[in-house]
């Protein structure tokens, strides 16, 4: 069996393709360069993204401009709590003229899909999902619909202490590679913020004339191709499995990371390589990716939350108890096989 490897020709090229993705959100977002910078690695690492923050901060904006960024079919479903699983994938109806069933496919047949305030729904409209999201297919009756490749999913939530919000499963949690909150704005981003509405540019406008695509299926299915062949070297597999289990039995969470963070970890680490013009995987990769990669699987313990502890402040110091390997280069990685979240 062949091995393929990753050409500096092919690593210079996505580099290029990103940073003209990063171009096109900078015209729409002020600052959350971190937001944007994980947005892009879970892309490049095929992995589906959920975006929490209060209401007024930009988080469907976000996904609407990546959306029209990557130049891919893309829908949207706004979850209410009325919503039924068959208003996701789906359903048959019967055709008169042909006096049988034909099936109609619902809103998640599409390449990027947009679930807005995906928390406001109950479980059971949640359960329409977990195959989508893992498998990329949807089976009704016993028979298998394959999604379109790439097929990623960009959800938005409000903080469970908003009015109207359910707690996600926690099955449903660990099909997303990424958790990223959306901060409120420093002073001078929020002045430039108000300089532009008073300058007569409303976000939505800058989205409608101003952001174009800068990639389409192609180039997308090919960075997260690349993004496979990264080389990781074994330490840096031992120092991602010993942050995870580092999770397990911490006294300020009841429920540690699974060995899926790990896998989530090990893809977007690959990503964030590539993304950064590396064919390797160093540790700064690791540590960059494993909070937001993490801190949707952990769950506190009773004695944290009284104490008003988070979960992104424990991860912070498991990343701090765990030695981080030295010395790692192109020639010391030896490739892993492909891991997607």
């Amino acid at each position: 069996m062949t091995t393929q490897t990753l050409a500096q020709s092919d690593v210079d090229a996505c580099r290029e393709l990103v940073a003209r993705m990063r171009g096109e959100l900078a015209k729409l977002f002020v600052g959350q360069e971190a937001l944007v910078e994980g947005v892009i690695i879970a892309i490049v690492a095929n992995g589906h993204v959920l975006v929490e923050s209060l209401p007024g901060l930009g988080k469907t904006l976000l996904v609407k401009a990546v959306a029209k960024i990557l130049g891919l079919k893309n829908n949207r479903i706004q979850f209410t709590p009325d919503l039924m699983p068959s208003d996701i994938t789906g359903s048959h109806v019967f055709d008169l003229a042909e006096r049988r069933f034909v099936f109609h496919q619902g809103p998640v047949f599409t390449q990027f899909l947009l679930a807005d305030e995906l928390n406001r729904a109950p479980a059971k409209t949640h359960a329409a999902l977990l195959e989508v999201m893992q498998e990329r297919q949807v089976t009704l009756d016993g028979r298998h619909h394959t999604l379109e490749a790439p097929f990623l999913v960009m959800a938005t939530q409000n903080p469970v202490e908003n009015e109207g919000t359910y707690n996600l499963p926690e099955a449903q949690l660990d099909r997303f590679l990424f958790k990223l909150v959306i901060a409120y704005p420093t002073a001078p981003e929020e002045e430039r913020i108000l300089g532009l509405f008073l300058a007569g540019s409303s976000p939505e406008a800058i989205l409608r004339d101003q952001v174009v695509a800068a990639a389409d299926t192609t180039r997308v299915v090919e960075l997260q191709r690349l993004a496979s062949l990264v080389t990781v070297d074994q330490a840096v597999v031992s120092y991602i499995s010993a942050l995870v289990r580092r999770t397990r039995g911490h006294p300020g969470l009841h429920l540690g990371a699974s060995p899926r963070a790990g896998i989530a970890i090990l893809a977007a680490s690959r990503a964030a390589a590539l993304c950064r013009g590396r064919t390797y995987v160093v540790p700064d990769d690791v540590t960059d990716v494993a909070i937001p990669a993490m801190r949707h699987r952990v769950m506190l313990s009773p004695e944290a939350e009284i104490e008003g502890r988070n979960s992104d402040g424990i991860l912070q110091e498991v990343l701090k108890a765990v030695e981080v390997p030295r010395g790692i280069s192109p020639q010391g990685a030896a490739r892993s096989a492909s891991a997607n979240g």
